[in-house]
């Protein structure tokens, strides 16, 4: 094998490595939010000052008003430190990528903005303990993470792509259809979905709301909307547990309801109008899968009154609703052109007529 296919090889598996090991960093900080362990250590990118979690004397010396609890402590530090592999990771890619970078098809300039958010997310989880949890870092930190996800899973298939060589004759690349104003619109209402989810959990709102489809018996009354999206709260107080009073809160909560309706009415737009392509089915039936299965997840969740299992399961339903809009959306791009594919078909005819 050529030195460069081998570079490839290495690095297509090193960036689906990054994908894997960015949902395993997603699900670690859910659950860390989830046995309220965001502030297990006090202080970043430490704990108590120390690389590893010390022993309670010396975290009572170093931050006397925060006492160790050394479960939480512990969970905190794991998801740092998988989360700090995960940047090595990238600046691996980046090293590795660098002698390929003059290459028309190979996605350097990709790679360059994987670091720079990758750098971007490290300074969110910094700043998610340093004040003290506050939402709206949170809520970005979360996004960040999705983000990064994302990008290790483009980067992957422009990898993928490259070492195939799938270029058209003089070095130019195979024509690529644009998507279109729907797949812009499904990915715009599941990014807002995401912050809305973020935001319920940020404040701790998964549960303000009793029942389903109703809230507390009611569609729409004892909500209070303008304190529940005041996106100018103070930095300073402990947010654990959340500041909000209850209608803020289910205010919150009813809020993510509307956007998982909009945003099944978009998926369900997707199905209708490209079902008819064969070579579409099966993605799209992936995502309305797992559409369909995150919204049972969320509904479960209020049922039964939050338990930690169902919301992780929540958080991983949101992960592959991500994955599955950005695989089909790729599969939408890499088929050819509909003038492309009757051109063919119409050169293919002629050549068979004169036969």
């Amino acid at each position: 094998m050529h030195a460069a296919q081998r570079r490839l090889a290495l690095l297509k598996m090193l960036s689906l490595l990054g994908v894997v090991l960015t949902v395993g960093v997603i699900l670690l900080g859910a659950w860390t939010r989830l046995v309220d362990a965001g502030l297990g250590c006090p202080d970043w990118p430490g704990c108590y000052g120390a690389l590893v979690v010390p022993d309670e004397g010396r975290a009572l010396a170093h931050t006397p008003e925060a006492p160790l609890e050394s479960a939480k402590a512990w969970m905190e530090m794991i998801h740092r430190y998988v989360a700090s592999s995960l940047g090595l990771l990238v600046i691996a890619l980046v090293v590795l990528g660098r002698p390929l970078r003059r290459r028309a098809d190979y996605p350097w300039r990709l790679s360059l903005g994987l670091l720079a958010l990758i750098l971007v997310q490290g300074a969110f989880g910094a700043f998610t303990v340093t004040l003290r949890l506050w939402p709206q870092v949170v809520t970005l930190h979360l996004l960040g993470g999705l983000g990064v996800m994302l990008v290790f899973l483009w980067l992957h298939l422009r990898l993928r792509r490259c070492a195939s060589g799938s270029l058209a004759p003089g070095g130019v690349a195979a024509p690529r259809r644009a998507l279109t104003p729907l797949w812009g619109l499904a990915a715009f209402l599941l990014v807002v979905q995401l912050a809305l989810g973020g935001w319920v959990s940020s404040n701790y709102a998964g549960i303000a709301c009793q029942g389903f489809p109703t809230c507390n018996g009611e569609w729409w009354s004892g909500l209070d909307w303008s304190e529940g999206f005041h996106l100018t709260q103070s930095v300073g107080p402990n947010y654990l547990h959340g500041q909000l009073h209850a209608e803020a809160r289910s205010a919150i909560q009813v809020g993510h309801r509307l956007g998982a309706l909009a945003l099944g009415v978009a998926i369900l737009a997707l199905l209708l109008c490209y079902w008819r392509e064969t070579a579409m089915r099966p993605w799209l039936g992936a995502l309305g899968l797992a559409y369909g299965v995150q919204f049972s997840l969320g509904v479960a969740n209020v049922l039964l009154w939050l338990p930690l299992w169902l919301a992780l399961l929540h958080t991983a339903g949101a992960v592959a609703l991500v994955l599955s809009l950005a695989l089909a959306s790729w599969r939408w791009r890499c088929l050819a052109p509909a003038s492309t594919t009757t051109q063919q078909s119409s050169l293919q005819k002629k050549e068979w007529l004169h036969v």
